[in-house]
């Protein structure tokens, strides 16, 4: 797991293949990932909008770029957190992704970019 702290709200993500939905042999990788938003602010903020950068190692980048996280935009307590699930598919078994949220404090509608960590997805077969 990686986590990340900006302007007191952690990001923290876990990754993991999925052989199930992954076909190897037309360069097809599903990965998956856990997001924990962690709001340790003493006001609440909302989840807006998200940015992510995707590369994998025969170097092609996408952006993903659109409103909140899995068709929400979830308001996060002071000292709450939200969580959700989400999935790449990659054309390599190897392949990082990172971003930003873009969060609102709901007490004073002040926008703030949150950056969520690099995190390295990796099919279990290519290591060592």
């Amino acid at each position: 797991m990686v986590s990340k702290v900006t302007d007191g709200i952690t990001i923290s993500v876990e990754q993991f293949y999925q052989p199930d939905y992954s076909n190897p042999l037309q360069m097809e990788f599903m990965f998956a990932y856990r997001i924990t938003i962690e709001n340790n602010n003493s006001f609440p903020v909302q989840l807006l909008r998200r940015h992510w950068i995707i590369c994998d190692s025969n170097a092609e980048q996408k952006e993903v770029e659109g409103e909140g996280v899995i068709g929400i935009q979830p308001i996060i307590a002071p000292n709450e957190q939200y969580q959700y699930i989400s999935g790449c598919n990659l054309k390599s078994e190897l392949g990082k992704m990172y971003g930003t949220y873009l969060m609102k404090n709901v007490n004073t509608q002040q926008r703030f970019d949150v950056k969520i960590p690099v995190f390295q997805m990796e099919a279990p077969f290519k290591r060592n």
